[in-house]
């Protein structure tokens, strides 16, 4: 099917009306072509934005592998020092807790060992505390949050030796070039 039209000259032109339609439907095709990609790439941008603001993500216990081992060994240590005492070495064990912990875990610390050294010299207890598994489980800045399992031995006026075991959640803070814990939870 052939359509005329008269040129600029008036003589008839031909023109082929089935190419009419795709030369009407070419621009609006290419612009929804254009702004479907802006928005596949907006949300393709926008979920990847999504997966690195994701707390796991910024979670480093799982990449630093040096600073992860440096919190869990010094925390690890500090629990078996403050957590571990003789009849006689309470001073000791006073002094460790000054230097290994801090904030809130401080004052519980400080209110409980004030109760049990009243009873530690006439019942001559000794506890000694050893962190047989240290895992951090979130490390965030200078911040990190652990679960610690102790194996702890107690003898009262060199009797039978008993032994138990405990699981502590445990937050510490990087302060002064060294982790202080910060809160001890008992799970």
């Amino acid at each position: 099917m052939r359509d005329t039209t008269a040129g600029a000259d008036g003589a008839p032109e031909a023109r082929d009306s089935r190419l009419r339609p795709a030369g009407r439907w070419r621009t609006p095709a290419v612009a929804a072509a254009v702004v479907l990609l802006l928005l596949g790439g907006g949300a393709f941008f926008h979920g990847a934005h999504r997966l690195r603001a994701t707390s796991s993500a910024q979670n480093r216990a799982l990449t630093d592998t040096a600073t992860t081992e440096r919190v869990s060994g010094e925390v690890g240590d500090g629990l078996a020092r403050i957590f571990s005492y003789t009849p006689t070495g309470a001073d000791a064990t006073a002094r460790s807790a000054r230097t290994v912990l801090g904030g809130k875990a401080a004052r519980q610390y400080g209110d409980l060992f004030a109760q049990l050294r009243a009873n530690l010299e006439t019942q001559k207890i000794t506890l000694n505390t050893r962190a047989v598994r240290t895992g951090v489980i979130e490390l965030d800045g200078d911040t990190a949050r652990l679960l610690v399992l102790l194996d702890q031995t107690s003898q009262r006026d060199g009797g039978a030796t008993t032994s138990a075991a405990a699981q502590l959640t445990v937050t510490a803070q990087f302060q002064e070039n060294r982790w202080q814990i910060v809160d001890i939870k008992t799970r």
